[in-house]
């Protein structure tokens, strides 16, 4: 699987003094990281009403995942459909 290049998503943010520099919602301590293992067993709508990110935040981090893996599909040289 693909790295993600986190620092290309406006949701997250990686600061050294917050939560040893993980990549979290803008804004917050959550790690990105606890949202995405905690959608396996729980609805968008769970995750928000059990911690404290938008839905708006966690649509932009998924959309952020999609178009990587996507990006990440086409072999280099190669136009997407």
């Amino acid at each position: 699987m693909a790295t993600l290049d986190w620092s290309q998503c406006p949701a997250v943010e990686s600061v050294p003094e917050r939560v040893g520099g993980a990549w979290v919602f803008r804004g917050t301590r959550l790690p990105v990281a606890t949202v995405i293992e905690n959608l396996e067993d729980l609805s968008i709508d769970e995750v928000i009403e059990q911690f404290d990110v938008t839905r708006e935040q966690v649509t932009a981090v998924l959309e952020f995942v999609a178009q990587s893996l996507r990006a990440a599909a086409v072999p280099a040289g190669a136009r997407p459909l």
